[in-house]
This record gives structure tokens, sequence and C-alpha cells, in this order.
């Protein structure tokens, strides 16, 4: 991209879950000054019976959620204002395109599409719209909508065999082979791996290793299904 092009949000919708089955892109017309992330973690903070306080306990890390605020114009009055169909240029018409890309329920798969949104290098949000409000602003005598400011929500979407294969690749019951750098420690590496220290002692010897404490750099150490019993 050439540095004096404008480039513009873009979503682009899939009707698969796995994001091969390009439906079609909507550009937004005019770029958004800023969007928001939301991060959130759920946590269960009921006190138990005749406890002061609570102790939050993880439940689980709720998917991302992007916030963009955009507007439709049919004034033709804003500057490097870009149509995704330059024969449609009513509000109305801008904004079918936009509900048929996000938010319309396809036959096909009886449900909304998945989406890919895009702009620039950093932001790249592979999601599904859950929620969408539409202030209209300006209207013609006859009532039709001059300009139209959406507030869209998108949320993060991984198909089931995304999940499936970023569970696999972090699971303690697969073996895992490490290489370690300067500095790695054999309780903390075994700690990423099982969420516990108390396998220490049979990774070392599993890797055969006569002390743990040191780790050369570049070694390449096995952390294989950890047998319960106490052997490995």
């Amino acid at each position: 991209m050439d540095n004096g092009t404008l480039e513009k949000v873009k979503i682009l919708a899939y009707t698969d879950r796995q994001f091969t089955r390009k439906s079609n892109t909507f550009f937004l017309p005019l770029n958004p000054e800023n969007y928001s992330k939301n991060f959130k973690i759920e946590t269960d903070k009921r006190a138990g019976h005749g406890n002061q306080g609570t102790d939050p306990r993880y439940k689980r890390t709720a998917s991302e959620e992007l916030k963009l605020d955009f507007i439709l114009d049919g004034t033709g009055a804003i500057e490097n204002y870009q149509y995704t169909d330059p024969k449609k240029t009513s509000v109305k018409e801008q904004l079918d395109l936009f509900l048929k890309t996000t938010y319309q329920m396809q036959g096909k798969i009886h449900r909304p599409n998945f989406l890919k949104l895009y702009w620039g290098k950093y932001l790249k949000f592979q999601c599904i719209l859950s929620g969408l409000d539409i202030n209209y602003q300006l209207f013609e005598p006859s009532g039709d909508p001059l300009r139209a400011k959406l507030s869209a929500t998108f949320l993060d979407y991984k198909s089931k065999e995304e999940r499936e294969a970023k569970s696999r690749k972090s699971s303690p019951d697969l073996t895992h082979v490490k290489e370690t750098k300067a500095g790695d420690r054999l309780d903390l590496m075994t700690h990423d791996i099982y969420n516990d220290t108390k396998h220490l002692l049979q990774i070392a010897r599993v890797n055969g290793l006569a002390t743990f404490r040191q780790l050369d750099s570049g070694t390449k150490l096995r952390f294989p299904p950890i047998d319960k019993t106490g052997g490995a």
C-alpha cells in the first residue's frame, strides 16, 4: 500500500466456521475516529457462609469484544467518503449492504455470516456481530434518513476445531518438547505444562538430569503425560 493511500476498514463475510468460503465484503465509507476492545475475566465472588469478604475464583476468560462506531452518510458533503457500491449511495442502501454482510440470516447456514474485520496491519479481528445500535440524525423532507450513526459490537469467534487444536497444543496429556534458554528453571517449565510443580522429580528423571537447579541453554527436555501413580 502506498503511504498516500487511505486504507478503509473492511469487513469480510464468510459462510462457514473455518472462514474459507467468502461471501461478500463491506468497506466502511468513512473510517472511525476510534474503536475500543473489551477484555473480561469472569470470577466467582460468592463468600462462604460466615466469612467476611471474598476470595474470587477464576471461572473463565470471556471472549474479547470490539466496539466500532462509524457513520453512514447520504449528503455527499463528507470528504474522503467512499461507498462500497457506488450505485448505492443512500443511507438506506448502504445500511442494507452492511446488514446483509453482518446481521441478516443466511439461508444456507441458518445464521448470520462469520466475519473478519481488518484495518491496516494492526487491527485483525475474527468475529461475529453481537450487537448493533443505529441512530438516525439527518432527514429528507420525506423522512428518509440522510445520516446514521452506527455502534456495532463484534465478538471474537473461533471455530470448534480451532479451540480444540489450541487445547491440544497446551494439553498436559500430550508429550511436549521444550528447548531451554538462559535462565530457564525446570520447576517453572514443569508448572507451565502441568499447572503444578509436584511432578518436578519425575520430569528430571525422565530427562536423566542429575540436578534441576541449573539447566544448560539449548537442552531439549521432554515433558510426557504424567503417570499419576508416580512413574513416568
